[in-house]
């Protein structure tokens, strides 16, 4: 007969040769590698701005360039490269052929690019702005300058090393939707009663509380080149922008500002490229803009260069603790879904076209005549949007690309989810499909869940999508 620990012996050979095996799979792994570039994609005056609502007009000035910034990464098997864009928002197609342009001319798979916008309204919503040929000028210009910053990225690698880590910054945002008493609040667009949310355009004086929970991590991946020069930083924060423009001219927002400062503190050195600061905009849908720390009145622009700074300051402090990797696994992995469009009905046709019929007329609602030429508008979209999902691994940092305005439950929600040691999620990636509330959350009402070009997907599409997302990352990890 042979015993337990006979049968232990026999698979102990086994198992040290497993553990050896692993153990040389990472040593063997090449050293990280990574590159980055920021081009110039500031567009001339007469261009559009942002603002089917909004009505920002043309570019009139400049207060700040506005750029394209890339971050390429190489672990010796898989090259992945995210591309952050000072841009309202960019539909998918335009992303699509910049990849392609990047592909034809480096050989990185489309499937290896995540594109995504920080969401500043002072800059261009393509194509949704559009009003003239110009503006077709500066989007046909805009492609080639995005795969343009992936491309000068990819010539910049060289070896380097990575960390990631983050800070709290919930005091810079507050959930904008409102929990109010059922009735009290007032009639939306489309002069339907019942809603519960003071939001936008929603008006009450009997709130509860905030909808939602905001998402106070700002997230940062800090890459040196190997002798400890400071080569790029991605930072993530879930707050919907910062704001504070004089109308008509261009400005990144508090994520330009904040790649400033970094630059300004972490120059590069000797012979490596200028060094790259960039800020994504995480999970904020249902977040306000960038919350004052003081009561003074500040001048336009002013809050938005001192916000960045006080950003990149904390952001400072968290590099220096940070343990930097020379050697991390590099993965990526993307997939479609295909969601359903919330089009008109019949009666909500019939309305619209009333409204529209009579431009002078007093309406229910400020916005009556804009909605109607949204759900006009909405009414050509298909029935259906096939939209793409993307999760990238470094080490144990897990990113979540989507290509919606989501809200922080759906973020928290990955999160928690998630697999890795750390995961953060970038909204407005590969594509702009409006906002994503959570099926609660659209039950409740509400400027964001109001149909439109700004918000048109399925009342399930948030579940699918963070359903999908976490699969993802399992996928990754696994």
């Amino acid at each position: 007969m042979i015993s337990r620990f006979s049968v232990l012996l026999l698979f102990v050979p086994a198992l040290v040769m497993l553990s050896l095996s692993v153990t040389e799979v990472y040593a063997e792994q090449a050293a990280l590698r990574a590159g980055a570039a920021m081009i110039d994609i500031t567009p001339e005056p007469g261009v559009s701005l942002d603002g089917v609502i909004s009505k920002n007009g043309p570019v009139t000035g400049v207060h700040d360039r506005i750029y394209s910034r890339a971050l390429v990464l190489d672990d010796g098997n898989t090259r992945v490269a995210i591309c952050v864009n000072d841009l309202c928002m960019v539909e998918r197609s335009y992303f699509d052929r910049a990849k392609q342009i990047v592909f034809e001319k480096t050989g990185l798979p489309a499937n290896r690019m995540l594109m995504t916008s920080t969401h500043t309204h002072a800059a261009p919503r393509v194509p949704y702005g559009r009003a003239s040929e110009q503006d077709d000028v500066y989007y046909q210009a805009l492609i080639q300058k995005m795969a343009e910053a992936i491309i000068t990225a990819e010539q910049n690698l060289a070896p380097a090393q990575i960390a990631w880590g983050s800070f709290d910054a919930g005091r810079y945002a507050a959930c904008r939707r409102f929990l109010a008493e059922k009735g009290s609040v007032s009639l939306n667009p489309f002069g339907v009663a019942g809603e519960q949310i003071k939001s936008v355009s929603g008006r009450s004086k009997q709130i509860i509380q905030p909808a939602a929970d905001i998402d106070p991590q700002c997230s940062i991946l800090s890459v040196q080149h190997a002798d400890g020069t400071p080569l790029a930083v991605l930072g993530n924060m879930s707050i919907h922008y910062c704001g504070g423009y004089r109308k008509g001219e261009i400005s990144a927002d508090y994520f330009g500002a904040y790649a400033k400062y970094l630059a300004e503190k972490l120059k590069s050195s000797g012979s490596h490229p200028p060094f790259v600061g960039m800020l994504s905009n995480g999970t904020s849908g249902n977040v306000g803009a960038v919350m004052k720390q003081d009561k003074r009145k500040y001048q336009p622009f002013e809050w938005i260069d001192e916000s960045g700074k006080q950003f990149a300051e904390q952001t400072i402090k968290v590099l220096a603790q940070l343990q930097y990797q020379r050697k991390v696994p590099v993965e990526m992995v993307e997939r479609e879904i295909e969601l359903a469009i919330r089009k008109p009905d019949e009666e909500r046709l019939a309305w619209a076209q009333e409204i529209l019929a009579n431009p002078k007329q007093k309406t229910l609602h400020p916005w009556s005549k804009i909605y109607a030429t949204e759900a006009v508008e909405l009414n050509k979209y298909p029935a259906t949007e096939t939209i793409k999902l993307q999760a990238i691994r470094i080490g144990d940092l897990g990113i979540v690309g989507l290509p919606c305005e989501v809200f922080t439950e759906t973020g928290l929600a990955i999160k928690a989810g998630s697999p890795f040691g750390a995961t953060f999620s970038m909204e407005l990636a590969n594509g702009s499909s409006g906002y994503l509330p959570t099926p609660t959350q659209h039950a409740l009402g509400g400027y964001e869940t109001w149909p439109a070009r700004s918000s048109y997907l399925e009342i399930e599409a948030e579940t699918k999508i963070r359903q999908t997302a976490l699969e993802l990352l399992r996928e990754l990890h696994n």
